[in-house]
């Protein structure tokens, strides 16, 4: 089996409620979403993709569709972040995503490589599956989650 590697990029701001140092307050990253998934070349005598794991124009939208374009420019808040929830709630149409764990880079990584694992072994390319999602916070911090 051959890998491909997609990377996408979006701004947004979180904050870690009981971290001891300045995380604690609101700010936000420019997080780089690395979306690696493997499976068999397409062969289909004339597809668009012959030759392909997967286009990686596809890989791309489907990540923005369904991810993406719900974390880029919103403020990802945990559920029990009652005070910063309360304020946020005052500003009317703004773009918030709540989670249930902490929105730490580890988490976010996993819920992205939740979502985005529906998505893409549905109904695409040849026995492709969802490997491997890497979440840089900032260049020199990431989290990684593999496929067991």
């Amino acid at each position: 089996m051959l890998t491909i590697t997609r990377k996408l990029e979006f701004d947004a701001g979180h904050r870690i409620p009981d971290h001891r140092s300045q995380c604690r307050n609101l700010h936000g990253h420019r997080y780089v979403l690395e979306i690696t998934l493997h499976g068999g070349l397409i062969s289909l005598v004339g597809a668009s993709d012959r030759g392909m794991v997967m286009d990686f124009s596809d890989v791309k939208r489907l990540a923005i569709e369904h991810l993406v374009s719900v974390w880029d420019h919103a403020l990802i808040l945990y559920e029990k972040d009652i005070i910063v929830r309360s304020f946020v709630d005052t500003l009317p149409g703004h773009k918030t995503v709540v989670l249930n764990e902490i929105p730490t880079v580890e988490n976010l990584a996993v819920k992205a490589f939740e979502t985005l694992d529906h998505v893409y072994n549905v109904r695409y390319g040849i026995n492709l599956q969802l490997v491997k999602v890497r979440l840089y916070e900032t260049p020199n911090c990431w989290a990684d989650i593999t496929r067991d």
